[in-house]
């Protein structure tokens, strides 16, 4: 297999800096962009002395030029907290990004990959959710930032495809979990770990009946590396994400048996626009790219944990 030259905008953050791991092992140059807003040097610091590894600071929402063969677009903050510190940033990041790299795509003729999200489908009145599903968002709430930018982010990757022959690849990233999470991203995995391995009380918003499907992030990369290498005809979008649906009380219980915690459970009230149901139909990926996740939550997790305890 010939080496590639790849591109992955937000490449030191949790996704990414796995990503960048496993093409490196794969034999790529890989260039890892990322301004630092949330991605991590800790995450790519030991890929530095590859040298087929490049770090580039640079933030997305202005143009970056390079030579590569494809291009990962992963920059944008994903989880609330970070998504709505600076919402308009979120949105320039998801929109602005789109466009400067699916303009470097088209100049360079590179394959480009769009990180698309979950939260395209927002608050879904259909369950589980299927790619044709168009959604359930409201474009002025708290998450729309992120949900609406993502959005707008795929029309650009589909509109560059049709105007401009640009060869592009949309995948639909549900909840994934695993070492490198940010410990204060807010995201429910990394909450509870955090909280129980302190031994603090886990804080549950509602009554903890909504639902959630886990996908550990190795799964993930194999999905997205499936995605690029796939026909060029087959574009997407398709949904990556483990279709094992837990309550967010199931998850709390097994966190606190598999790190034998002392924390107790607390309720707060659910916030607002939270989803109550997010579980993927992923026999799009089945079928096309014979990709399906392997690692289950109590494996997962128990890797996870093991990350959490070296670093707290």
């Amino acid at each position: 297999m010939t080496p590639k030259k790849i591109l992955i905008t937000g490449g030191a953050g949790f996704v990414g800096s796995h990503l960048c791991e496993r093409l490196l092992k794969e034999g790529n140059e890989v260039y890892c962009l990322d301004n630092f807003f949330t991605g991590q040097k800790q995450n790519i610091v030991h890929l530095l002395n590859n040298p087929y590894f490049e770090l580039i600071r640079h933030d997305v929402t202005a143009p970056y030029f390079i030579e590569a063969d494809e291009i990962y677009n992963l920059a944008c903050p994903a989880s609330p907290i970070h998504y709505q510190h600076n919402p308009i940033k979120t949105v320039k990041t998801s929109v602005m990004g789109a466009i400067n790299m699916l303009g470097l795509a088209k100049r360079i003729n590179a394959k480009i990959l769009q990180a698309s999200t979950s939260e395209v489908y927002g608050d879904p009145l259909i369950h589980p959710q299927p790619e044709s599903y168009w959604g359930h968002v409201n474009p002025i709430g708290e998450r729309s930032c992120y949900d609406e930018g993502k959005r707008c982010a795929e029309t650009l990757f589909i509109d560059y495809h049709k105007q401009n022959n640009v060869k592009i690849k949309i995948i639909r990233i549900f909840n994934t979990y695993g070492p490198r999470m940010h410990p204060d991203d807010g995201r429910v995995v990394s909450n509870f770990i955090v909280q129980a391995l302190k031994n603090q009380d886990i804080t549950i918003y509602g009554e903890g009946q909504q639902t959630r499907s886990f996908q550990y992030i190795d799964d993930l990369v194999e999905g997205m590396i499936k995605m690029m290498a796939s026909p060029e005809e087959f574009i997407g979008p398709v949904n990556m994400g483990n279709p094992n649906e837990f309550t967010i009380l199931e998850l709390a219980e097994k966190v606190i048996k598999l790190t034998g915690s002392k924390s107790k459970l607390i309720f707060k009230p659910l916030p607002s626009d939270d989803p109550m149901m997010r579980q993927p139909d992923i026999s799009k990926a089945k079928k096309e790219l014979n990709w399906e996740p392997n690692i289950q939550l109590d494996e997962g997790l128990l890797k996870t944990i093991e990350y959490f305890k070296s670093i707290i």
